[in-house]
């Protein structure tokens, strides 16, 4: 691929990037499969093994953007309701219903508050929370690992309050040792907890996939 722009092809990063890019075998599968991004096979592989996804769910995506993740759901689950948010825009999804904003203002709250009649229900009405959700990392480990911290609470935070008995919170983590304790509070809300790393997930990438599985409510 030639870049066209001497700007972006004279940094190394970019440069390097898109090499990457190039020879990812994602890439090029998620663009013969028509997903907007690699990502989906995370989700893909997640589901696959543990098979938290089904048909006639109501699941909550956040940290959306580009939508691969919404993407795989609708296609794969037709039948399930799709609630999905970003700070960025997403092209339209079939059967998704997108809010652009910050998961973690007021505003964004109460727009997901309302869509899942979350006020009115004596538990949660939601199967399934997934948080894709990170930083604009600022190449510090361990800054960008404390700005990953603070998104994986609020996205758990909110799975205590919307999940179903028996609902599933799927969530980016980065490696670092803060990730222990917080896996502890999961794993007393939870039946069985799994940190993991799917084979999509690039090697030399920081990000681990939390799935919890059988909310004890």
């Amino acid at each position: 691929m030639k870049i066209l722009n001497k700007k972006i092809a004279a940094h190394k990063s970019s440069a390097e990037w898109i090499r990457r890019q190039a020879a990812d075998p994602y890439v090029e599968r998620a663009h013969r499969d028509g997903y907007r991004a690699r990502a989906a096979y995370k989700l893909i592989e997640m589901d696959e093994r543990f098979h938290f996804l089904k048909n006639n769910q109501v699941v909550v995506d956040l940290g959306a953007a580009p939508g691969s993740w919404s993407q795989y759901i609708a296609r794969t689950y037709s039948r399930s309701k799709i609630f999905a948010m970003d700070l960025l825009e997403i092209t339209p999804i079939n059967n998704v219903e997108f809010y652009q904003g910050d998961f973690t203002t007021d505003d964004a709250l109460r727009w997901l508050t309302e869509k899942l009649n979350l006020e009115n229900a004596e538990s949660g009405t939601v199967d399934v929370v997934l948080s894709d959700m990170a930083p604009n990392t600022v190449g510090h480990k361990k800054t960008d690992h404390l700005r990953q911290m603070v998104l994986l609470e609020y996205a758990f935070d909110f799975a205590l309050r919307a999940l179903k008995p028996g609902g599933t919170f799927v969530a980016k983590s980065f490696t670092g040792g803060t990730t222990n304790d917080l896996l502890k509070q999961i794993k007393e809300k939870f039946a069985t907890v799994h940190h993991i790393k799917p084979p999509a997930s690039r090697k030399d990438s920081v990000e681990m996939f939390i799935v919890a599985m059988g909310f004890k409510g």
